[in-house]
């Protein structure tokens, strides 16, 4: 499988050809460039996944593959970095959801962005952001890990800030940047104590079980916590930034003024998701050595999940919705890893369903989050507006995107045959072997979700009809979007559909588990029953209200005005942050340390500068050049050296 080192080559070679050819490209060129290339890159993807799943299995435990790697930097007798390629269940499934979501992206992209200025550039940030993700999920050691995870981190920033001449564009790019580097430094500090601890990085070693690896992290410690605790603590956190974990989540939301096939690349089933897959690859030591750890990262998602759903009832920017909806989600899949800690464990099933469920619901959700921003980008094409006020009645206009949009929302609800039905079910069985609390919480987080999607649903295509002519709309009226767009709506809607019947008969935990053995999947029709009519009464609650047009939503919110505006306002949480940076850092610590560094800092060194200037002056006439004074100044010293010696006892 050697031939795997293409799939990050193919991608880097791409961003390097648009970045220095860039304009001397027609923008055409550069699309079908980086199309071309993606789908090469897919194909040697879904290669490798056929022949993984079906050739690396021995006594029924699928085999970690190493098919490159290579020593880069060496630190010592112990520790040393390496690059290479790690190939196990869940990064080969990343293999396939990564180039899946980014190949329907590039090629709705030749339709979404045609006539963009720097359209070129974009497609090669998408090729830089390609690599970048990749080559995270196949990192083998957390240390590639984390030199991708940064470059991810940069590549996002260029895509949100895409159309830097937007103010809110560039603002956005910056708060997204600045976040999750925030996080970030706690992640290295974690990857640092860890790797003090255990003198390596590598993944291989790491999630063996070994006890003796982590003897001296688990018997030191500060104020009562191992030190292992503090740094798969400091890691989540990390992971935490990357994923718009609470209170971490600020920059997702904003994050959306980046073009619309971003969005979906990168906040459906690619960066926002890299703080699941860190939490998945390293589960053997949050299960095993940390379970406190892991009982705080489901408590953290849970909060998350039902936070971002309840402020996604009342935002009425389609593509905010959908991002308070991505974070509510990746809650889902943070709660799945951390409940397993709450079932009978054995080092061999080592988390069961929970981790099953996580990683069934990161792939299922990839696609009909990816189908329903692009389904967003599809409206928002038509009718030049992100806001549901301009929308209402476009099913009639546009049919392929009313019916893929569908599609997404039944899934994220839960509604069966379709493929959210059944990861979400497996999340919620888990939660309930959890606890009974966290079962309850999660179901009705579940039936929020339900609700606030048919809302989305019903006021773009059903509601109160706009008036859709071309003068409204300053174009043209609403039509169905050019097939390049149209297609990749109409695959991901089918992989939605395919993935749901086939988990009637056939079970994801053939192909991913913590063990890497078969985990066959048997639904609980209890939770399952329960879980159908929540969503039910959810969906049915949002047609009385939203369908047609209807007063009592704005009668409902006029109410509660202070509880809606809350909701509007995201709870307040961003004027929060700046409160604490901007009134109390930076006024309180910021201000005078500025004030220390001008004046004590400076001043001492401007000081010795002047001193130094001073000294200079007075002295530099002994350096006049004059042969008569350098003779006089010979004699007199003489004269004095003769004197002190006479005088002299």
């Amino acid at each position: 499988m050697e031939y795997t080192i293409l799939i990050l080559l193919l991608p880097l070679l791409t961003f390097v050809t648009l970045g220095l050819l860039d304009s001397k490209l027609k923008p055409c060129t550069s699309g079908l460039i980086g199309t071309i290339s993606l789908s090469l890159v897919t194909i040697l993807a879904y290669a490798t996944a056929f022949q993984y799943f079906t050739t690396q299995r021995i006594d029924g435990v699928y085999q970690t593959v190493i098919p490159f790697k290579m020593l880069w930097v060496n630190m010592g007798a112990h520790l040393h970095i390496d690059l290479g390629i790690l190939l196990d269940p869940i990064s080969v499934m990343m293999l396939v959801v990564i180039t899946t979501v980014s190949l329907m992206v590039h090629i709705y992209s030749l339709g979404y962005m045609k006539g963009e200025r720097g359209f070129q550039r974009y497609y090669a940030f998408l090729s830089l952001f390609s690599f970048a993700m990749l080559g995270l999920v196949v990192a083998t050691n957390i240390f590639q890990m984390y030199i991708f995870w940064e470059l991810v981190g940069v590549s996002s920033f260029l895509l949100i800030s895409f159309y830097y001449t937007k103010p809110s564009a560039v603002a956005a790019g910056k708060k997204a940047f600045i976040v999750t580097r925030f996080a970030d430094l706690f992640f290295l500090i974690g990857i640092l104590v860890l790797s003090y601890y255990t003198k390596t990085f590598d993944f291989n070693i790491l999630t063996s079980g070994n006890v003796s690896v982590f003897g001296n992290a688990l018997s030191t410690g500060f104020i009562g916590v191992s030190s292992l605790t503090w740094a798969m603590a400091l890691i989540f956190i990390g992971g935490a930034g990357k994923s718009a974990m609470f209170p971490l989540h600020i920059w997702l939301p904003d994050a959306m003024e980046g073009p619309t096939p971003v969005s979906a690349l990168i906040h459906a089933a690619t960066m926002v998701v890299a703080g699941v897959y860190l939490v998945a690859r390293l589960f053997p030591i949050y299960i095993d050595f940390t379970p406190e750890v892991l009982r705080g990262i489901a408590y953290v998602g849970a909060f998350t999940a039902m936070f971002s759903a309840i402020i996604a009832i009342v935002q009425t920017d389609i593509k905010r919705v959908l991002a308070f909806s991505t974070i509510s989600q990746i809650g889902f899949m943070m709660v799945a890893l951390g409940v397993s800690t709450g079932m009978q464990l054995t080092h061999e099933d080592h988390g069961g369903l929970g981790y099953m469920a996580s990683m069934f619901h990161l792939f299922t959700h990839a696609m009909f989050k990816a189908l329903l921003f692009l389904g967003a980008g599809s409206v928002i094409h038509a009718v030049h507006s992100n806001e549901m006020k301009d929308m209402g009645g476009l099913r009639k206009y546009m049919p392929i995107t009313h019916i893929t949009f569908l599609i997404a929302c039944l899934a994220i609800a839960g509604i069966p045959p379709f493929s959210g039905f059944f990861s979400k079910d497996e999340i919620l069985t888990a939660t309930y072997h959890f606890g009974t609390g966290m079962g309850i919480w999660m179901t009705l987080t579940a039936g929020i979700t339900a609700f606030y999607m048919f809302r989305l649903y019903y006021n773009i295509f059903w509601g109160k009809e706009q008036s859709h002519d071309a003068h409204a709309h300053g174009h043209h009226a609403p039509h169905e979007s050019p097939k390049l767009m149209s297609v990749p709506l109409i695959i991901l809607a089918a992989i939605t559909v395919l993935v749901g019947i086939w988990s009637m008969f056939g079970s994801f935990g053939s192909f991913v588990t913590a063990a890497k053995t078969d985990y066959h999947i048997h639904l609980d029709w209890k939770i399952a029953g329960t879980s159908i009519a929540v969503a039910l009464i959810a969906i049915v609650l949002a047609t009385v209200l939203y369908k047609k047009p209807s007063e009592t939503p704005a009668k409902m919110a006029q109410r509660m005005p202070g509880l809606y505006k809350a909701m509007f306002r995201r709870f307040y949480i961003d004027e929060v942050y700046l409160f604490i940076t901007k009134k109390i850092i930076f006024n309180n610590v910021s201000r005078p340390i500025a004030w220390f560094d001008r004046h004590v800092v400076d001043g001492a060194m401007d000081g010795m500068a002047w001193i130094t200037a001073w000294t200079s002056e007075k002295t530099k006439s002994f350096q006049s050049g004059e042969v008569q004074w350098y003779a006089y100044v010979f004699l007199l010293g003489t004269l004095l050296i003769t004197v002190l010696a006479i005088a002299a006892p």
